[in-house]
């Protein structure tokens, strides 16, 4: 894991939050993050470019197909967007926002991330973004740096996007009453009823070029 994160973690902040416009009516309680560690793979620098991956993840083989034939990029790029998106812990919410000088939206500062570490550019809104087709995760196999994707507590279509972090925990631009861009847990009792999806969007990042982006 890189050790640049560490002087992150103590500023992300954790309540119960509701979708991008609306925030339940309930107290907040704190989310501790003593302890919490990062589930990533060894630094790519220090390993060597045809290291074995442990037997419960994917193939050498099955990774290039994904690919394309070119080396897969999601363990070096998840490092780098999640090292983004800690440093916009605390940005404002704004609705419609996509930069760090107008504040963000959910969608907004999903797309910023991926713009910026990752080179995709992906659709402004999370209804177009679900349907992105890139691999679908379940929850249990869910790794840093896939977006999760929320509705109203099982009720209606996507309404909300963030990115996942580890240790069941996503970062994302929540609302203005909650202070924008913060980290929460998938476990609360408003985030756990509301998860929609996972879709390992890093997987496209050798195929940028042929994300429909709108506007």
């Amino acid at each position: 894991m890189r050790k640049c994160l560490a002087p992150l973690l103590p500023f992300a902040l954790v309540s119960l939050l509701t979708a991008c416009a609306v925030q339940p009516e309930q107290a907040e309680s704190p989310l501790t993050l003593q302890g919490f560690q990062f589930d990533f793979p060894a630094d790519l620098s220090e390993q060597d470019s045809d290291a074995q991956v442990s037997s419960d993840e994917p193939t050498e083989q099955q990774l290039r197909e994904l690919a394309g034939g070119k080396r897969y990029k999601l363990p070096a790029l998840a490092d780098s967007v999640l090292e983004r998106g800690f440093t916009l812990v605390g940005t404002p919410y704004r609705y419609g926002g996509s930069s760090t000088k107008t504040g963000f939206d959910c969608s907004g500062f999903v797309g910023f991330v991926f713009r910026k570490e990752a080179g995709i550019e992906l659709p402004r809104s999370t209804r177009e973004m679900i349907n992105l087709d890139a691999p679908k995760i379940k929850r249990s196999e869910l790794k840093p740096g896939d977006v999760v994707f929320f509705n109203n507590r099982g009720r209606g279509r996507v309404s909300h996007a963030g990115i996942y972090i580890g240790g069941d925990q996503f970062i994302h631009s929540s609302s203005s009453r909650s202070g924008g861009v913060r980290v929460d847990s998938l476990d609360d009792s408003y985030w756990g009823p509301s998860f929609m999806q996972a879709k390992r969007i890093l997987a496209l990042a050798h195929n940028s070029t042929g994300i429909a982006t709108h506007h």
